[in-house]
């Protein structure tokens, strides 16, 4: 409700700016959002629980419209089939993000991971290597996983 209310005043004070963003290559929003598209992938192609669970995710924790969280999957979603490893994501994190942000990162993987109730070894190991990469300590994964699997609430704070 509060998100609604933000949006209709951003639009008020400066109509449509907030949808116009662009999303470049160095962008951390970008470089999250196909670390996140790329576990949803693994397994196949995404369900609609895993897509709706990562549009909610990037709306929410992001705190973007959701014309904009539509347009950042779509790019994340061409940037991270060209890529061909996770570190060109990561090293983007690294440069732009702090360590909460970068285990809400983490976190929102592991909600990715979980969203479909199946969870495979790949999927896994992607957080696994993410999580490395990130510079998030296996103990941080390690109880990021055992929250989020066990159905906890998560934060909805925004990166």
């Amino acid at each position: 409700m509060f998100e609604k209310l933000r949006e209709f005043i951003a639009d008020v004070v400066s109509p449509g700016a907030h949808e116009s963003q662009a999303f470049d290559d160095n962008g951390y929003r970008l470089a999250a959002t196909a670390l996140m598209v790329h576990v949803i992938s693994l397994d196949g192609e995404p369900s609609e629980i895993e897509k709706t669970k990562l549009h909610s995710l990037i709306e929410t924790r992001f705190g973007l419209g959701s014309g904009t969280a539509d347009r950042l999957i779509a790019a994340a979603t061409l940037v991270e089939g060209d890529a061909v490893d996770l570190y060109h994501f990561t090293s983007v994190i690294m440069r732009a993000v702090d360590e909460a942000g970068r285990i809400r990162i983490v976190e929102m993987m592991w909600e990715l991971v979980y969203a479909d109730g199946r969870v495979s070894e790949f999927e896994e190991n992607v957080v696994w290597r993410a999580a490395d990469l990130l510079a998030v300590s296996s103990r941080d994964r390690i109880e990021l996983k055992r929250r989020i699997s066990g159905g906890a609430a998560t934060s909805d704070a925004v990166i």
